[in-house]
Protein backbone atom coordinates (compact mmCIF):
# COMPACT_ATOMS: atom_id res chain seq x y z
CA UNK A 1 0.00 0.00 0.00
CA UNK A 2 1.51 3.32 -1.07
CA UNK A 3 2.01 6.13 1.43
CA UNK A 4 -0.01 9.33 1.01
CA UNK A 5 1.71 12.28 -0.60
CA UNK A 6 3.24 14.89 1.71
CA UNK A 7 0.82 17.52 0.42
CA UNK A 8 -2.17 15.31 1.19
CA UNK A 9 -0.94 14.76 4.76
CA UNK A 10 -0.45 18.52 5.19
CA UNK A 11 -3.94 19.27 3.84
CA UNK A 12 -5.46 16.68 6.17
CA UNK A 13 -3.68 18.22 9.17
CA UNK A 14 -4.90 21.69 8.20
CA UNK A 15 -8.46 20.41 7.88
CA UNK A 16 -8.26 18.85 11.35
CA UNK A 17 -7.07 22.16 12.82
CA UNK A 18 -9.86 24.07 11.04
CA UNK A 19 -12.51 21.59 12.20
CA UNK A 20 -11.22 21.75 15.77
CA UNK A 21 -11.37 25.57 15.71
CA UNK A 22 -14.92 25.42 14.36
CA UNK A 23 -15.95 23.04 17.18
CA UNK A 24 -14.36 25.33 19.80
CA UNK A 25 -16.13 28.40 18.44
CA UNK A 26 -19.05 29.37 20.68
CA UNK A 27 -20.02 32.77 19.31
CA UNK A 28 -19.63 34.51 15.97
CA UNK A 29 -20.84 38.04 15.24
CA UNK A 30 -20.61 39.13 11.59
CA UNK A 31 -21.13 42.69 10.35
CA UNK A 32 -23.66 43.67 13.02
CA UNK A 33 -25.58 46.95 12.65
CA UNK A 34 -27.93 48.32 15.31
CA UNK A 35 -29.66 51.72 15.10
CA UNK A 36 -32.14 53.68 17.20
CA UNK A 37 -34.69 55.63 15.21
CA UNK A 38 -35.54 58.79 17.16
CA UNK A 39 -37.41 62.01 16.25
CA UNK A 40 -34.00 63.67 15.94
CA UNK A 41 -32.75 61.06 13.47
CA UNK A 42 -31.02 57.69 13.28
CA UNK A 43 -28.53 56.90 16.02
CA UNK A 44 -26.06 54.36 14.62
CA UNK A 45 -25.18 52.71 17.91
CA UNK A 46 -23.40 49.67 16.42
CA UNK A 47 -21.93 50.25 12.99
CA UNK A 48 -20.72 46.98 11.46
CA UNK A 49 -18.80 45.02 14.09
CA UNK A 50 -17.47 41.45 13.81
CA UNK A 51 -15.70 39.14 16.26
CA UNK A 52 -15.58 35.52 17.42
CA UNK A 53 -15.38 33.90 20.84
CA UNK A 54 -14.23 30.38 21.62
CA UNK A 55 -15.37 28.18 24.49
CA UNK A 56 -13.60 29.06 27.72
CA UNK A 57 -12.27 32.33 26.29
CA UNK A 58 -12.64 35.72 28.00
CA UNK A 59 -13.19 38.76 25.78
CA UNK A 60 -12.96 42.30 27.11
CA UNK A 61 -14.90 45.05 25.34
CA UNK A 62 -13.62 48.49 26.30
CA UNK A 63 -14.36 52.04 25.27
CA UNK A 64 -15.96 55.23 26.51
CA UNK A 65 -19.67 55.52 27.30
CA UNK A 66 -21.72 55.63 24.12
CA UNK A 67 -19.30 53.56 22.05
CA UNK A 68 -21.83 50.76 21.49
CA UNK A 69 -20.53 48.15 23.95
CA UNK A 70 -23.77 47.41 25.80
CA UNK A 71 -25.98 47.72 22.71
CA UNK A 72 -23.91 45.06 20.91
CA UNK A 73 -24.46 42.48 23.67
CA UNK A 74 -28.13 43.45 24.01
CA UNK A 75 -28.45 42.53 20.33
CA UNK A 76 -26.81 39.18 21.12
CA UNK A 77 -29.42 38.57 23.83
CA UNK A 78 -32.15 39.92 21.50
CA UNK A 79 -33.03 42.59 24.02
CA UNK A 80 -32.68 45.75 21.92
CA UNK A 81 -35.60 47.90 23.01
CA UNK A 82 -37.80 50.20 20.91
CA UNK A 83 -36.95 52.43 19.05
CA UNK A 84 -33.85 50.31 18.45
CA UNK A 85 -33.60 47.78 15.64
CA UNK A 86 -31.00 45.36 14.30
CA UNK A 87 -30.44 46.60 10.74
CA UNK A 88 -28.11 43.89 9.51
CA UNK A 89 -25.57 41.21 10.26
CA UNK A 90 -25.72 37.78 11.84
CA UNK A 91 -25.07 36.23 15.25
CA UNK A 92 -24.37 32.52 15.68
CA UNK A 93 -24.30 31.08 19.21
CA UNK A 94 -23.32 27.44 19.73
CA UNK A 95 -24.36 26.65 16.16
CA UNK A 96 -27.71 28.45 16.45
CA UNK A 97 -28.69 31.48 14.36
CA UNK A 98 -29.89 33.86 17.07
CA UNK A 99 -32.12 35.91 14.75
CA UNK A 100 -33.96 32.84 13.44
CA UNK A 101 -34.97 31.53 16.89
CA UNK A 102 -38.52 31.93 18.16
CA UNK A 103 -39.30 33.99 21.25
CA UNK A 104 -39.82 30.78 23.26
CA UNK A 105 -36.48 29.36 22.11
CA UNK A 106 -34.73 32.58 23.16
CA UNK A 107 -36.35 32.37 26.59
CA UNK A 108 -34.83 28.90 26.89
CA UNK A 109 -31.37 30.22 26.00
CA UNK A 110 -31.39 33.25 28.28
CA UNK A 111 -30.48 32.31 31.82
CA UNK A 112 -29.53 28.73 31.03
CA UNK A 113 -27.00 28.89 28.17
CA UNK A 114 -26.24 32.59 28.22
CA UNK A 115 -26.48 34.81 31.28
CA UNK A 116 -26.05 38.54 31.70
CA UNK A 117 -25.00 40.63 34.69
CA UNK A 118 -26.63 44.00 34.05
CA UNK A 119 -24.98 47.30 34.81
CA UNK A 120 -27.90 48.65 36.87
CA UNK A 121 -29.29 45.95 39.20
CA UNK A 122 -32.01 48.23 40.59
CA UNK A 123 -33.83 48.28 37.24
CA UNK A 124 -33.07 44.59 36.57
CA UNK A 125 -34.53 43.14 39.78
CA UNK A 126 -38.31 43.00 40.21
CA UNK A 127 -39.28 45.26 43.14
CA UNK A 128 -42.41 43.23 44.09
CA UNK A 129 -40.67 39.85 44.53
CA UNK A 130 -38.22 38.84 47.25
CA UNK A 131 -34.58 38.28 46.42
CA UNK A 132 -35.01 34.59 47.23
CA UNK A 133 -37.94 34.24 44.85
CA UNK A 134 -35.95 35.80 42.02
CA UNK A 135 -32.86 33.68 42.72
CA UNK A 136 -34.88 30.47 42.81
CA UNK A 137 -36.92 31.10 39.66
CA UNK A 138 -34.18 30.40 37.06
CA UNK A 139 -32.99 27.36 39.01
CA UNK A 140 -36.47 25.84 38.97
CA UNK A 141 -37.20 26.88 35.38
CA UNK A 142 -33.90 26.00 33.69
CA UNK A 143 -32.32 23.40 36.01
CA UNK A 144 -35.52 21.58 36.99
CA UNK A 145 -34.76 21.82 40.72
CA UNK A 146 -37.33 21.20 43.42
CA UNK A 147 -38.13 24.13 45.68
CA UNK A 148 -35.90 22.98 48.56
CA UNK A 149 -32.98 22.29 46.16
CA UNK A 150 -33.37 25.71 44.55
CA UNK A 151 -33.50 27.36 47.99
CA UNK A 152 -30.28 25.64 49.11
CA UNK A 153 -28.51 26.58 45.85
CA UNK A 154 -29.67 30.22 46.11
CA UNK A 155 -28.38 30.48 49.69
CA UNK A 156 -25.06 28.95 48.57
CA UNK A 157 -24.71 31.49 45.73
CA UNK A 158 -25.46 34.46 48.00
CA UNK A 159 -22.76 33.21 50.37
CA UNK A 160 -20.28 32.84 47.50
CA UNK A 161 -20.75 36.47 46.39
CA UNK A 162 -20.19 37.79 49.92
CA UNK A 163 -23.74 38.39 51.20
CA UNK A 164 -23.96 38.04 55.00
CA UNK A 165 -26.92 36.26 56.65
CA UNK A 166 -28.10 34.81 53.32
CA UNK A 167 -31.17 33.03 54.81
CA UNK A 168 -32.46 36.35 56.13
CA UNK A 169 -31.58 38.18 52.89
CA UNK A 170 -33.59 35.66 50.87
CA UNK A 171 -36.76 37.08 52.49
CA UNK A 172 -35.96 40.71 51.71
CA UNK A 173 -36.91 42.87 48.71
CA UNK A 174 -34.52 44.72 46.35
CA UNK A 175 -35.24 48.11 47.98
CA UNK A 176 -33.91 46.70 51.28
CA UNK A 177 -30.52 46.02 49.68
CA UNK A 178 -27.78 48.59 49.09
CA UNK A 179 -26.54 49.17 45.54
CA UNK A 180 -23.58 46.87 46.07
CA UNK A 181 -25.76 44.17 47.63
CA UNK A 182 -28.17 44.29 44.68
CA UNK A 183 -25.23 43.89 42.32
CA UNK A 184 -24.08 40.81 44.24
CA UNK A 185 -27.59 39.33 44.13
CA UNK A 186 -27.71 39.88 40.36
CA UNK A 187 -24.32 38.19 39.96
CA UNK A 188 -25.45 35.24 42.11
CA UNK A 189 -28.58 34.85 39.97
CA UNK A 190 -26.60 34.90 36.71
CA UNK A 191 -23.92 32.44 37.84
CA UNK A 192 -26.32 29.97 39.48
CA UNK A 193 -27.25 28.11 36.23
CA UNK A 194 -23.62 27.94 35.07
CA UNK A 195 -24.18 29.34 31.56
CA UNK A 196 -21.99 28.56 28.54
CA UNK A 197 -21.63 32.30 27.94
CA UNK A 198 -21.53 34.89 30.72
CA UNK A 199 -21.98 38.52 29.69
CA UNK A 200 -20.85 40.92 32.42
CA UNK A 201 -21.73 44.58 31.83
CA UNK A 202 -19.66 46.55 34.36
CA UNK A 203 -20.09 43.72 36.93
CA UNK A 204 -18.05 45.34 39.70
CA UNK A 205 -19.67 48.79 39.61
CA UNK A 206 -20.41 50.07 43.18
CA UNK A 207 -18.44 47.21 44.77
CA UNK A 208 -15.41 47.68 47.01
CA UNK A 209 -12.11 46.13 45.94
CA UNK A 210 -12.46 43.12 48.26
CA UNK A 211 -15.81 42.11 46.76
CA UNK A 212 -14.48 42.89 43.27
CA UNK A 213 -11.74 40.32 43.83
CA UNK A 214 -14.33 37.75 45.00
CA UNK A 215 -16.51 38.33 41.94
CA UNK A 216 -13.58 38.03 39.53
CA UNK A 217 -12.56 34.87 41.34
CA UNK A 218 -16.06 33.44 40.84
CA UNK A 219 -15.88 34.17 37.12
CA UNK A 220 -12.51 32.45 36.85
CA UNK A 221 -13.88 29.46 38.77
CA UNK A 222 -16.89 29.21 36.44
CA UNK A 223 -14.58 29.35 33.44
CA UNK A 224 -12.32 26.61 34.83
CA UNK A 225 -15.18 24.38 36.01
CA UNK A 226 -17.43 24.27 32.93
CA UNK A 227 -15.29 25.99 30.27
CA UNK A 228 -17.67 28.94 30.24
CA UNK A 229 -16.85 31.83 27.90
CA UNK A 230 -17.10 35.40 29.22
CA UNK A 231 -17.70 38.78 27.61
CA UNK A 232 -16.60 41.51 30.00
CA UNK A 233 -17.71 45.08 29.33
CA UNK A 234 -15.80 47.53 31.48
CA UNK A 235 -13.99 50.86 31.71
CA UNK A 236 -11.47 49.33 34.14
CA UNK A 237 -8.42 48.21 32.17
CA UNK A 238 -6.99 46.75 35.38
CA UNK A 239 -9.82 44.18 35.45
CA UNK A 240 -9.28 43.53 31.74
CA UNK A 241 -5.60 42.75 32.31
CA UNK A 242 -6.44 40.35 35.15
CA UNK A 243 -9.25 38.37 33.51
CA UNK A 244 -9.29 38.67 29.71
CA UNK A 245 -7.56 36.69 26.97
CA UNK A 246 -8.28 39.18 24.20
CA UNK A 247 -9.69 42.68 23.88
CA UNK A 248 -11.97 44.56 21.49
CA UNK A 249 -11.71 48.36 21.61
CA UNK A 250 -14.82 50.22 20.42
CA UNK A 251 -15.33 53.86 19.47
CA UNK A 252 -18.32 55.44 17.74
CA UNK A 253 -20.07 52.08 17.33
CA UNK A 254 -17.11 50.54 15.51
CA UNK A 255 -14.22 48.28 16.47
CA UNK A 256 -11.02 50.31 16.15
CA UNK A 257 -8.63 47.65 17.46
CA UNK A 258 -8.65 44.01 18.52
CA UNK A 259 -5.81 41.88 19.85
CA UNK A 260 -4.75 39.52 22.61
CA UNK A 261 -4.32 41.06 26.05
CA UNK A 262 -0.52 41.33 25.95
CA UNK A 263 -0.51 43.02 22.55
CA UNK A 264 -3.10 45.60 23.65
CA UNK A 265 -1.03 46.63 26.66
CA UNK A 266 2.45 46.48 25.13
CA UNK A 267 2.02 46.93 21.36
CA UNK A 268 -1.28 48.79 20.87
CA UNK A 269 -1.54 50.33 17.41
CA UNK A 270 -4.59 52.62 17.37
CA UNK A 271 -4.27 56.18 18.77
CA UNK A 272 -7.51 55.75 20.74
CA UNK A 273 -6.25 52.59 22.50
CA UNK A 274 -2.98 54.36 23.24
CA UNK A 275 -4.94 57.30 24.64
CA UNK A 276 -6.92 55.05 26.97
CA UNK A 277 -3.70 53.52 28.27
CA UNK A 278 -2.15 56.96 28.87
CA UNK A 279 -5.09 57.79 31.13
CA UNK A 280 -4.02 55.04 33.54
CA UNK A 281 -1.64 55.68 36.47
CA UNK A 282 1.55 53.61 36.25
CA UNK A 283 3.54 52.09 39.09
CA UNK A 284 6.82 52.73 37.26
CA UNK A 285 6.13 56.44 36.62
CA UNK A 286 7.44 59.36 38.64
CA UNK A 287 5.49 60.72 41.60
CA UNK A 288 4.62 63.94 39.79
CA UNK A 289 4.03 62.56 36.31
CA UNK A 290 0.55 63.73 35.23
CA UNK A 291 -2.07 61.57 33.55
CA UNK A 292 -2.74 62.48 29.93
CA UNK A 293 -6.48 62.74 29.17
CA UNK A 294 -8.02 62.28 25.72
CA UNK A 295 -9.04 65.79 24.70
CA UNK A 296 -12.50 66.53 23.31
CA UNK A 297 -15.83 64.69 23.63
CA UNK A 298 -17.12 61.40 22.17
CA UNK A 299 -18.50 61.49 18.64
CA UNK A 300 -22.18 62.33 18.03
CA UNK A 301 -23.68 59.10 16.71
CA UNK A 302 -26.63 60.98 15.24
CA UNK A 303 -24.18 62.39 12.73
CA UNK A 304 -21.21 60.07 12.32
CA UNK A 305 -18.55 61.66 10.07
CA UNK A 306 -17.58 60.32 6.64
CA UNK A 307 -14.09 59.57 7.84
CA UNK A 308 -12.66 58.25 11.08
CA UNK A 309 -14.93 58.96 14.06
CA UNK A 310 -11.89 59.58 16.29
CA UNK A 311 -10.26 62.07 13.90
CA UNK A 312 -11.41 65.30 15.69
CA UNK A 313 -9.72 64.12 18.91
CA UNK A 314 -6.65 62.50 17.38
CA UNK A 315 -3.26 64.18 17.58
CA UNK A 316 -2.18 62.32 14.42
CA UNK A 317 -5.17 63.38 12.29
CA UNK A 318 -4.48 63.65 8.53
CA UNK A 319 -6.62 64.89 5.64
CA UNK A 320 -7.66 61.39 4.64
CA UNK A 321 -8.92 60.75 8.18
CA UNK A 322 -11.60 63.43 7.74
CA UNK A 323 -12.91 62.19 4.41
CA UNK A 324 -12.57 58.39 4.36
CA UNK A 325 -13.26 55.70 6.92
CA UNK A 326 -10.06 53.69 7.52
CA UNK A 327 -10.00 50.00 6.58
CA UNK A 328 -9.00 47.27 9.03
CA UNK A 329 -5.26 46.63 8.86
CA UNK A 330 -4.40 43.06 9.87
CA UNK A 331 -1.03 42.60 11.60
CA UNK A 332 -1.43 38.85 12.04
CA UNK A 333 -1.92 36.67 15.12
CA UNK A 334 -5.36 38.19 15.75
CA UNK A 335 -4.13 41.78 15.93
CA UNK A 336 -5.95 44.32 13.74
CA UNK A 337 -6.46 48.08 13.84
CA UNK A 338 -8.47 50.62 11.83
CA UNK A 339 -6.25 53.67 11.36
CA UNK A 340 -4.81 55.46 8.33
CA UNK A 341 -1.47 55.75 10.17
CA UNK A 342 -0.83 52.10 9.34
CA UNK A 343 -1.21 52.92 5.63
CA UNK A 344 1.33 55.72 6.05
CA UNK A 345 3.68 53.43 7.97
CA UNK A 346 3.71 51.11 4.95
CA UNK A 347 5.16 53.90 2.86
CA UNK A 348 1.95 55.08 1.19
CA UNK A 349 0.97 58.74 0.92
CA UNK A 350 -1.95 59.54 3.24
Amino acid sequence: MSEPATGAVQNTAENVVENQAACDELLRIDDLYVSFFTPAGEVRAVDGISYTLRRGEVLGIVGESGSGKSVSVNALMRMVEHPGRVKGGSITFDGKDIFSLTKQQMLGLRGKEMGMIFQDPMTSLNPVYTIGNQLMEPLRRHMGMARDQAYARAVEMLTLVGVNNPEQRMKQYPHEFSGGMRQRAMIAMTLSCQPKLLIADEPTTALDVTIQAQILGLMKELRAKINSAIILITHDLGIVSDLCDKVVVMYGGRIVERADIRTIFYRSAHPYTQGLLRCLPRLDSGDKEPLVPIEGTPVDQLALPKGCAFAPRCEHCMKVCLSQQPPIFDFGEGHASACWLHWKDRGEDA
